[in-house]
């Protein structure tokens, strides 16, 4: 995953510890929740106002993000609690063959 991180701070050109926190997480539920060896792709934009938006799209249209609220001893559960606090909006768009599940901050 640093690859990654550094891939979209290489992209962007600037400081981005929200927008690679973002793309980790996305990335990280995508292979956590997909048949191993799945391809996933990861797409980083700029919106026409400037803002990013990151998708993740992988081929399992069924395995859709939960919003979960973990607890104290829970030892997994916060990342995408923590993306819906820094992104603006966030969702999932379903295909036949696969979903992407974006945010924009």
């Amino acid at each position: 995953m640093p690859e990654l991180r550094h891939a979209v701070r290489e992209y962007l050109g600037d400081p981005c510890c929200e927008v690679q926190f973002c793309v980790s997480e996305l990335v990280t539920n995508g292979i956590r929740h997909v048949d191993e060896g799945a391809p996933v792709r990861v797409r980083v934009s700029r919106r026409e106002d400037g803002g990013p938006r990151i998708e993740d799209t992988d081929p399992d249209p069924r395995a859709l993000p939960v919003l979960l609220h973990a607890t104290a001893t829970d030892e997994g559960g916060r990342g995408l609690v923590l993306l819906d606090a820094m992104a603006l909006r966030w969702g999932v768009e379903q295909g036949a063959t696969g979903k992407t599940v974006w945010c924009e901050l």
